[in-house]
């Protein structure tokens, strides 16, 4: 039987699941791995082998010597560097094709998302709705990142659970979907970090803000932010926050 080859589509999938996994999940046994194969009629066996192929051109996996076959490589090193300089549209354009092999649409697979749009029309609309959906996988992506916990907090309560930007979303277009542009917190952590209450050093230590340190004997400082002095953040399984980032937050967020 003649072999079928991978399309430039499946490869996208491929690329799309990738990067929701944590790198202990990219076997054949994952329930997504099952999901995908079922999708685009492949074995679950060659989902998980081109996953493995992505980590061998991730930078990450590359340095701890996560190498792959050669041949599988050649194949996933386009979409790969298609996602490096284009995060924007790639993204975007798996979780369309994986919406319509769902026989579903974006509309429908994001309505939740997409709330309070519906007086958008035309361009507008379609620039709205790229921007949620392109929000909501980097949020996927975050998570996964970080095991699904707050990096300060170790809460893993999904609905606490946030993709926060060290460089705003409205400060940097080319790194919005960086995942080493995020960090998982909880609610509580997000906030304060995004305003400029915590911050992180390059070594990866919680920074508290002399105007937060104003509540030092208030009953809740002790409780949430007094223990988060010279605590360490929990690092990620591969996308650390990268430092060139953290200095930009440090400048010109936080609050010395």
């Amino acid at each position: 039987m003649k072999r079928r080859l991978w399309t430039r589509e499946e490869l996208i999938l491929a690329l799309n699941l990738y990067l929701k996994l944590p790198f202990g999940k990219l076997h054949s046994r994952t329930p997504e791995v099952i999901h995908l194969s079922s999708l685009i009629n492949r074995t679950p066996s060659s989902i998980a082998m081109r996953l493995v192929n992505f980590a061998s051109v991730d930078p990450f996996h590359k340095k701890r010597g996560i190498s792959g076959l050669s041949g599988g490589r050649k194949q996933v090193e386009p979409i790969w560097e298609e996602f490096i300089n284009n995060k924007d549209d790639l993204l975007f354009e798996s979780e369309r094709i994986l919406a319509e092999i769902e026989q579903n649409s974006i509309e429908t697979k994001f309505a939740n998302e997409l709330i309070g749009i519906e007086h958008l029309s035309g361009k507008n609309k379609i620039r709205e709705v790229k921007t949620r959906v392109n929000q909501n996988i980097f949020r996927q992506i975050v998570i996964a990142n970080y095991s699904g916990k707050c990096a300060i907090s170790g809460v893993d309560i999904p609905e606490l659970l946030v993709a926060s930007h060290i460089i705003p979303w409205s400060k940097n277009e080319n790194e919005r979907l960086n995942p080493e542009n995020g960090i998982c917190l909880s609610s509580l952590y997000d906030k304060a970090f995004d305003v400029g209450l915590i911050g992180l050093n390059t070594s990866y230590k919680i920074l508290i803000s002399k105007d937060l340190k104003k509540n030092i004997n208030k009953g809740y400082y002790t409780q949430y932010f007094g223990i988060l002095k010279n605590h360490q953040l929990n690092l990620p399984a591969k996308y650390y926050p990268k430092k060139e980032f953290i200095e930009f937050h440090l400048d010109t967020i936080f609050r010395k």
